[in-house]
């Protein structure tokens, strides 16, 4: 058994809303094309009743942020928003400055939904651009324009909240370097204080992992990444995690729980918690997926402790995903477990070149970002 752990991990809440107007043919998260309208009302009470059947995993720690992903969760009346964030505030201690975000679709921001989000507790906004190219957005299923992007980029600002998102994808299909940097410009002249740029990638069970698109080869995305990176960094961004970038002071708090290997409830539907309990077990649970079975409240569908030789894998697999340097103490005090128990792999990484130690930290190298799988590899237990 691992040693009592004497500060359980900072404590996160996703939620997760299932419904789209439609389907994007590269998404494979858990949506479902909307058929007539939402339940708003009905689905809350069940992401409540949901929460409540977690608290007991808690160990009455304090939520420090919440994330509300989709789906689509801007189809969600304000109304019902309210209800869910009152709902979640009269079960969970929620930390004072706690940053509460929200995905939304450009199509679907309105200026009057938004300042009733704003109302609710929604103080960051993560908006879904994708591309400003319209042929590049009606080839990805998108239902918006480049000029509602801008519109919702400048709305975000004009609410004065803590911070606010763009997402961007490049390696689209047929897109040119220019293109993409086109796109990137296009974002950056909005100035949002976080941008998420990412590759597209297709995934098995969507429409373009059956009919694949040409998307540009590995030179061409390499260039468009290095051009990329070198705009994104002239215009004051800081990378800090593969897909991530910030102004200094905006990196997104939810997500850097994840990556250091915090504790995180998963409420609505498909959605994945992770919470270590005050015996050093770590509790990974899984949500039904599908709307119609949770609205039946059958809420969970699976449970299980993580393998006391799967810790390491796990821990490192999201840690080593931060550019920033891992404390070594993080270790024990995310793991349970003595650093001893993975010398031997420190030492294969450090010999490697994919890490460096000092006294205090771990840091991933240049080389150990190239090798990330291998780096990985070294973590895994025996009988994997």
């Amino acid at each position: 058994m691992p040693d009592f752990l004497p500060e359980l991990p900072p404590l996160s809440l996703y939620i997760h809303i299932p419904w789209c107007v439609q389907k994007c043919p590269y998404c494979d998260f858990n949506s479902h094309a909307l058929k007539g309208e939402v339940p708003h009302i009905e689905y809350v009470q069940h992401l409540l009743n949901d929460l409540e059947q977690d608290l007991p995993l808690t160990g009455g720690r304090e939520v420090r942020t919440i994330f509300i992903g989709g789906g689509t969760p801007s189809l969600l009346s304000s109304n019902a928003m309210q209800m869910l964030m009152d709902g979640v505030r009269a079960r969970l201690p929620l930390a004072a400055d706690a940053e509460i975000t929200m995905e939304a679709n450009p199509g679907t921001v309105e200026a009057d939904r938004f300042s009733g989000y704003q109302k609710a507790g929604i103080n960051r906004i993560s908006i879904g651009v994708q591309s400003f190219s319209p042929q590049k957005l009606e080839r990805l299923g998108r239902i918006h324009g480049p000029e509602e992007a801008v519109r919702a980029a400048q709305l975000a600002e004009g609410l004065g909240l803590r911070s606010f998102n763009l997402d961007l994808m490049h390696g689209l299909p047929d897109q040119s370097l220019e293109e993409a940097l086109d796109d990137l410009r296009q974002a950056i002249a909005l100035n949002p204080p976080h941008l998420s740029w990412y590759q597209l990638t297709i995934e098995p069970n969507t429409l373009f992992g059956s009919r694949p698109p040409k998307l540009p080869d590995d030179d061409a995305l390499w260039d468009i990444f290095e051009q990329g990176h070198q705009l994104l960094s002239a215009a004051g961004y800081q990378q800090y995690e593969t897909s991530a970038y910030a102004k200094p002071g905006y990196r997104c708090e939810h997500n850097l729980n994840y990556w250091r290997f915090g504790d995180y409830l998963g409420i609505g539907c498909g959605a994945h918690g992770k919470l270590t309990q005050a015996d050093g077990r770590i509790v990974r649970t899984v949500k039904t997926r599908h709307p119609r079975g949770f609205m039946k409240g059958n809420y969970l569908d699976k449970q299980h402790d993580v393998a006391e030789n799967d810790k390491p894998f796990e821990f490192f697999m999201n840690r080593f995903r931060l550019l920033e340097a891992a404390p070594r103490a993080d270790f024990r005090r995310y793991t349970g477990m003595d650093e001893q128990v993975i010398r031997p792999q420190i030492e294969a990484a450090i010999s490697a070149g994919y890490v460096v130690e000092t006294t205090e930290n771990w840091q991933i190298t240049e080389k150990g970002k190239l090798f990330l799988n291998s780096l990985l590899e070294l973590f895994l237990s025996e009988d994997e």
